[in-house]
């Protein structure tokens, strides 16, 4: 499908064939998180150090897709939940993909909680919206995420290559997930997925060094990229944290 490719090719480096993509949808889940009150700001910071991609709601496109005048891939997120909820790792659609192409988006994203109470309705959202970008030639990334009660280690790599397998089975163009800790572990989750697959972040790490250390280890075992928000749009100097990251994933 050229409309898929060519719109891959704005949100994945097309020398190294990966992606750095910076998510900046928390505000949906958390309200207006530090490191996003100006958005425009963030975003011009994340692509004046390289980022490939930003990742947001379609009612904050209007007022910080480009920054102050920058020029970054779009992903806009058809998910959301908030952390007020009875159940947070409930997430239902919010967005649907017409409205992303017509905002302009280069692909959408989608949250699956994999182990959660209403996951069998995530995993009927996401063969829907498979279908949808099919139609329309857009690329989709699916967060697959092990989360739910009887989860006790969401980063255990039974769990991990499981999630992910299961957003390529249903037909994902790329799967973000968890890194498993070590190197022998993930490479686990990379040798059962068939789907490209960029590491989540999580929450602010202590150390840089922490945070890149794991950046190397994931790219070492096969990742094609990272999705990265709080560690890079909460630091000291996003520009520069950005471009160490692009970097390590695209091998420079």
């Amino acid at each position: 499908m050229i409309g898929k490719k060519i719109r891959l090719e704005r949100i994945i480096n097309r020398d190294s064939k990966n992606s750095v993509i910076i998510p900046m949808d928390h505000g949906v889940t958390v309200g207006p998180i530090a490191g996003l009150e100006d958005l425009p700001k963030a975003v011009n910071d994340v692509a004046k150090g390289g980022a490939d991609a930003v990742l947001m709601h379609k009612g904050m496109v209007q007022y910080g897709h480009r920054g102050y005048g920058s020029d970054v891939g779009l992903i806009i997120h058809l998910s959301g939940g908030t952390s007020l909820a009875p159940d947070p790792n409930n997430k239902v659609l919010v967005c649907t993909v017409k409205e992303a192409i017509r905002l302009g988006a280069d692909a959408v994203s989608i949250h699956v909680n994999v182990g959660a109470d209403r996951e069998h309705k995530m995993i009927q959202d996401l063969g829907k919206v498979v279908e949808e970008c099919t139609e329309y030639s857009i690329p989709l990334l699916a967060m697959m995420y092990p989360r739910g009660k009887e989860i006790k280690n969401s980063s255990d790599v039974k769990y991990v290559k499981h999630v992910a397998r299961l957003g390529a089975e249903l037909g994902a163009d790329i799967i973000k997930t968890l890194y498993t800790g070590d190197k022998k572990s993930f490479k686990e989750v990379v040798e059962g997925c068939p789907a490209p697959i960029v590491i989540a972040g999580g929450p602010k790490m202590d150390t840089e060094d922490e945070l890149m250390k794991m950046i190397e280890d994931a790219m070492d075992c096969g990742a094609r990229g990272v999705s990265i928000g709080r560690n890079v749009f909460q630091a000291k100097d996003r520009v520069e944290i950005t471009r160490k990251i692009c970097k390590i994933v695209h091998g420079k």
